[in-house]
């Protein structure tokens, strides 16, 4: 019953004994991001880093939900003329960002990440048409997940903060982010503690 009842940290949605907030340090960005969670992921309280990932960007919203296609919030994004949006999601249309550059100069750009599952990402982008519409951005990395306690579908597959971090490196790699080196090694630290408590409770 007292496990029922824990406190939880109104931030990062943990328990209160294992709240990460401590080790985020959140960064400035040019680029918005916007993080589209499935409902599961919102009470995934032990291994979610959706949440890491919103706590750990300035400029950065989360929305939970399945079908957005009528999300007054997301469409008054997708229909700002202002704006240039797309979608983290590979497929085989994908702007892969090792190779091009996104964005133009007169228009501010937003990323869409999907926190789900692979098969609860695809049903997402279903639901929500809009969204599936977006130019998909997508990168190629040699990286394994240290999601350690977590089985990944693949090998390539990353959690959302990780790919998170992906993006980030290439996008100040293309000169649209002006990130420092600090910032960016920081920025999985809340994600590696997290794992490494999980470890030590499974032992």
């Amino acid at each position: 019953m007292a496990n029922k009842h824990r406190e939880v940290c109104y931030q990062c949605h943990r328990p209160q004994t294992s709240c990460m907030c401590t080790y985020i340090q959140a960064i400035e960005t040019n680029t918005r991001f916007v993080i589209l969670m499935h409902p599961k992921e919102f009470k995934r309280t032990k291994n979610g880093t959706g949440h890491f990932t919103n706590l750990s960007l300035k400029n950065c919203e989360i929305f939970v939900g399945i079908d957005f296609s009528t999300h007054e919030k997301i469409n008054q994004i997708l229909n700002d003329p202002h704006t240039l949006a797309y979608v983290l999601y590979p497929s085989k249309t994908s702007i892969n960002l090792n190779q091009e550059k996104i964005g133009q100069a007169d228009k501010s750009s937003v990323i869409f990440l999907i926190d789900s599952t692979w098969p609860c990402s695809r049903a997402m982008l279903k639901a929500s048409p809009n969204i599936d519409a977006l130019p998909k951005v997508s990168f190629t990395h040699t990286k394994n997940s240290k999601f350690a306690f977590k089985e990944q579908p693949n090998s390539y597959c990353l959690s959302t903060m990780e790919s998170t971090l992906c993006l980030l490196e290439l996008l100040n790699a293309h000169g649209i982010e002006e990130n420092t080196q600090e910032e960016l090694a920081h920025f999985l630290l809340p994600f590696y503690k997290m794992v490494d408590y999980q470890l030590k409770c499974n032992l």
